[in-house]
């Protein structure tokens, strides 16, 4: 595998598992593998520059720093073990059962969400390099489909998390970059956010986001004790930056294509 092609989609594990279904456009990368011993088909996030001990707090985006600091891939994305990018139609049936999803309502908490078991037929339909670089001619993104929230994105985090860590982040940026409040103001009161830390980027653009995201979450850091989060809130850094991201691209202005995406929910780490 050849990280420095010039385009690659990082695919992040939390641990090696046998991959058979992935296309030559995606790289395998354990994050979290803080010097465990090397897998073959796997690129750790633990050599160069890397953050790979900080995973428990950071999750994917100790893989996504790694990609940053190690890489020179010219047009990156992001996705996960699970989940993948797709432009291909869901199947009718498929949205017939969607239609089952609207009693239990289901239908917001997997709206954009391609939810099967069925790993060989959708294997063929991960993005590939050309359908990425047919879409990167008329737009500056590859997004998610935007996850549709019950209530606002603030109302939401402080429901399933902690709301002095929105007051913090918003200080924070009051700081370092204060231009991006209006957009931070305008994100947290809306009810749309662009989930998982997943996207297709030229490497400017990229290089950007990350260079502006990392300092925000390790200005936080500075700033709270991470051990007073516990087993689910652990993963704090990987909750923040999905609505950093959101806010990033409504500052910039990206024109983007919002993509489904597909969900192995059998496939286990």
């Amino acid at each position: 595998m050849n990280p420095q092609k010039e385009f690659r989609i990082y695919s992040f594990f939390y641990k090696p598992i046998k991959v058979d279904f992935l296309n030559d456009s995606y790289i395998t990368v354990w994050a979290g593998k803080n010097n465990r011993n090397e897998v073959e088909g796997f690129c750790g996030d633990d050599s160069g520059d890397h953050i790979s001990a900080k995973n428990n707090n950071y999750s994917e985006l100790t893989g996504l720093y790694w990609v940053w600091k190690n890489t020179q891939t010219k047009i990156v994305g992001s996705c996960h073990y699970r989940r993948y990018f797709t432009t291909a139609k869901e199947p009718l049936a498929y949205r017939i059962k969607r239609l089952l999803y609207f009693p239990s309502n289901l239908w917001k908490k997997r709206y954009g969400l391609i939810y099967t078991a069925n790993i060989n037929y959708w294997r063929k339909q991960l993005l590939n390099e050309n359908d990425a670089l047919k879409i990167l001619e008329e737009y500056d993104a590859i997004l998610p489909v935007r996850r549709k929230l019950r209530q606002t994105i603030k109302q939401h985090y402080s429901k399933y998390h902690s709301a002095d860590d929105l007051v913090l982040l918003e200080n924070i940026l009051k700081e370092k970059s204060p231009e991006f409040i209006p957009a931070f103001n305008k994100v947290l009161n809306q009810n749309r956010l662009f989930a998982n830390n997943m996207f297709v980027l030229r490497r400017v653009d990229f290089e950007e986001l990350m260079e502006w995201l990392f300092d925000t979450l390790f200005k936080f850091e500075n700033r709270v004790s991470n051990e007073k989060y516990k087993g689910y809130q652990e993963r704090i850094y990987g909750f923040l930056s999905e609505r950093l991201i959101t806010v990033w691209v409504e500052h910039k202005k990206l024109k983007y294509k919002e993509l489904p995406l597909i969900y192995f929910k059998k496939l286990k780490k």
